[in-house]
């Protein structure tokens, strides 16, 4: 798999299959030495106004061809709020 950009991508497309919800972007990617590791941030849960929305942040794992090995959730937050 080539580069960064590719890696999101997939991990994009890869973690909404299997969560079924859409996903925001990937906020992170790193490589690896199995291949990527891709922080992808989704919307969990829709509200109005939008900004008590729940999103999640995803660590999704892919080999070198782009293929998911694991992912797992690592934080829920409301959109609009700020890292302390």
């Amino acid at each position: 798999m080539r580069g960064p950009e590719k890696a999101a991508e997939l991990a994009c497309t890869r973690l909404e299959a299997l969560i079924g919800h859409p996903p925001e972007g990937a906020s992170a990617v790193r490589r690896t030495e199995e291949g990527w590791c891709v922080v992808v941030d989704a919307l969990e849960v829709a509200r109005i106004p939008d900004t008590t929305s729940l999103l999640a942040s995803y660590e999704v794992q892919l080999d070198r061809d782009g293929e998911l090995l694991e992912y797992r959730r690592v934080r829920r937050y409301r959109r609009g709020s700020a890292d302390e």
